[in-house]
This record gives structure tokens, C-alpha cells and sequence, in this order.
């Protein structure tokens, strides 16, 4: 089942418009088995607010037919806004308190702007340590996205992240590593994923965790961990979430940023991200940029828009999969003790026994 506009998010229709299934409240069809409720915590900046909804409503809503899904975005009033990011979190977001009041059976929680050298610095630090601690006792699983996962890891385990001196940009190639998890059933072993990061958590710091790393890229590290329940936290380091043209976007953002003086070095491409043709039709944008602003002369126009159809999409359905299994196990979960007849024989006093790997398939 679909998407419900339980909201008048504007996003919903920008889905709408992009193809996807989104139902009126009002008109959600009956169904034997329940509606799913998730959060959406979004940390992201103004800019990147809008897209952040759009694109992780995207990936669940497309992702699993089980249920009907109703997502419940809400921030941190301790992030700053622009009065324009700020009017749109007052109208159409939700406010943490009501939604625990209300419940959600799982959250995902966002990457966030990174100011200071130590996450305990920020100003969404401990009202982020709220969160996670209200989860962990009342959401099935909490899926960290990106910084996230790096709070996480500092807040749970005493894992700090290490910056990585240069960004890491571009889209990698990973392999599934723990072949027989739930979360990665019936999913290419190989696939793609997007990274955009200046930190990271090494294989090392998972393991002495004790999570279990599920896909890792021997080029852009671990993507996809779990912590040893199986299930209270899935972990992402990558962004499956991303549109296709998400790192385009961000190329143009650091090009413009270069050329106002805001870098001191012309932005390398995005890793195994463009075609020959496309990085040519960059290359000579930049030499006709460069020589405008030499002769104080109008810019030329960037070409995004010769380069955005010639872009390959090879990330979204995997990540569409993973979510749907993620989705799956939730949804097994929070109706174990509803004894439906796929759940026969689980234990309703720990329902997430049944997300133990059988020790017959171990990887």
C-alpha cells in the first residue's frame, strides 16, 4: 500500500507529480493489517529540508506493499532556520512532544550541517540524545542516516568519527558481507551507493561495537550495520536515499561556492558519477567561467541541464529493497503478539527472536 497525505505537506503532491502513489487521508482503503507510523527526523539545513522529506518519503513509500504508510516529519527547534525554512516546519511539521504522546512504530532520523570538531559541540547534540533515548524504549527501530549514524555511534558505543582529510564524493560500488541477514534478503549482492561525507566510521569502529556490518565498499568503507539485537538501530552510511540528480546538485552548489571566493579550489567531479561527455561539458564550462570572471564579464549558464538526463540511477532500487525489508521486520514485529500466520511459533515476549539469523546460514 501507499503513501498517505496525512498532512498538507507540500511534498505529497511533489510526489504525486513524480509518480508516486499517495493517498488521501480520507480515502485510504480498509485493509486487515494496520497502517505503519513513521518519523522522520529531518536535522538537514534550509536548503536541503524539502528534498530530505521528498526523497525518504520516496524510498518508503515505494518500497514495501504491506502497509499504509503515514510519515510524521518534525525537527529540532534547536537547529537554526531561515524564517522561510522556519514557516514551513511551523505549518506542516509536527512537534517531538505529540508525537510521543501519539507513538510511532519506527523512526528515521536525518544527517544534520556540522559546525564544531566534536558532535557533543553542536547545538542538536542533547536534544538529539532525547530522542534516541525515547526511542530506544518506544520505537521498534530507529534507521540513522549518514551523521546520524556517526552520533550514534559516539552517543552508544564511544565511537568518534575520523575525518577523512579530503571529502568522500561520489557513488561506490559495495558488496553485501553478511548474505543471510533479513535486512539484505533478496538483495544484489552487488550494488551501487552515493557517499557524501568529509568523516566516517571504519570497519574497525563497527566491530568494536559490536554491530554487524551487512555491505561495505572497499573505496567508500562500511554502508549498512545493524546493532546486535538485529533491529533496534540499522545504520547508514551511504545515501540511498539520493535522487538521481542529488550529487549534481551539490557539484553545482560547490562550483558556485568556488566561484564566489568560498573555496580556494576548484571542485573535483563527483567519483564514478558522470560520463565522459558530461565531465567534457563541465570542463569547458569551467574554462568559459573562469575566463568571464577574469574579464569581469556575466557568468555563463551551468549546464546542469545538458548533463541531468545523461545521469544513470544504479542505487535506488537496492536501497528501495533494504528499506522494504527494514519495513517488513517492523512491521512483524510491533503485531508479534497479534499472532498473525506468518508469525507461528514466535514468541511474543521477544519478538525479535525471530530476527536471529538461523546459525545453519551463517555467512
Amino acid at each position: 500500500m501507499p503513501l498517505v497525505a496525512n498532512s498538507g505537506l507540500p511534498t505529497f503532491e511533489r510526489l504525486r507529480a513524480d509518480g508516486v502513489t499517495v493517498l488521501k487521508k480520507g480515502r485510504a482503503k480498509q485493509q486487515d493489517i494496520r497502517e505503519l507510523h513513521i518519523g522522520l527526523l529531518n536535522m538537514m539545513p534550509d536548503a536541503a529540508l524539502a528534498a530530505t522529506e521528498r526523497q525518504f518519503f520516496r524510498l518508503v513509500g515505494e518500497s514495501n506493499p504491506i502497509a499504509q504508510f503515514h510519515m510524521h516529519p518534525f525537527t529540532l527547534p534547536e537547529i537554526p532556520r531561515s524564517e522561510k525554512a522556519r514557516q514551513h516546519v511551523d505549518q506542516y511539521y509536527e512537534d517531538f512532544d505529540q508525537l510521543r504522546e501519539k507513538g510511532l512504530d519506527a523512526l528515521i532520523i536525518t544527517g544534520a550541517n556540522v559546525t564544531q570538531p566534536d558532535l557533543q559541540l553542536e547545538p542538536f547534540w542533547k536534544p538529539l540524545k532525547a530522542v534516541f533515548a525515547w526511542a530506544d524504549k518506544n520505537v521498534t527501530s530507529v534507521l540513522c542516516s549518514c551523521l546520524a549514524t556517526h552520533a550514534a555511534l559516539q552517543l552508544f558505543h564511544g565511537q568518534k568519527r575520523r575525518h577523512l582529510g579530503d571529502k568522500l564524493w561520489g557513488v561506490f560500488d559495495h558488496r553485501v558481507v553478511a548474505k543471510h541477514h533479513p535486512l539484505v534478503n533478496d538483495v544484489n549482492t552487488r550494488f551501487s551507493v552515493p557517499h557524501s561525507r568529509f568523516n566516517q566510521i571504519d570497519r574497525e569502529m563497527f566491530d568494536a561495537a559490536g554491530l554487524t556490518v551487512l555491505v561495505e565498499s572497499e573505496t567508500a568503507g562500511v554502508h549498512l550495520a545493524v546493532s546486535a539485537d538485529q533491529l533496534r538501530r540499522v545504520y547508514f552510511q551511504g545515501h540511498p536515499e539520493y535522487d538521481t540528480i542529488s550529487l549534481l546538485k551539490e557539484y553545482k552548489r560547490e562550483v558556485l561556492r568556488y566561484q564566489q571566493g568560498e573555496r580556494d579550489e576548484y571542485p573535483p567531479f563527483p567519483e564514478n558519477y558522470l560520463d565522459a561527455t558530461s565531465q567534457a561539458i563541465f570542463l569547458e564550462y569551467r574554462d568559459r567561467a573562469a575566463t568571464a570572471l577574469r574579464r569581469d564579464q556575466p557568468l555563463p549558464e551551468f549546464p546542469e541541464a545538458l548533463v541531468a538526463p545523461r545521469i544513470d540511477n544504479t542505487w535506488h532500487d537496492t536501497g528501495e529493497a533494504i528499506v522494504g525489508n527494514w519495513i517488513g521486520l517492523v512491521y512483524q514485529v510491533t503485531h508479534a503478539d497479534r499472532r498473525k500466520p506468518f508469525m507461528e511459533g514466535v514468541d511474543p515476549d521477544d519478538p525479535l527472536r525471530l530476527l536471529s539469523p538461523d546459525p545453519r546460514h551463517s555467512p
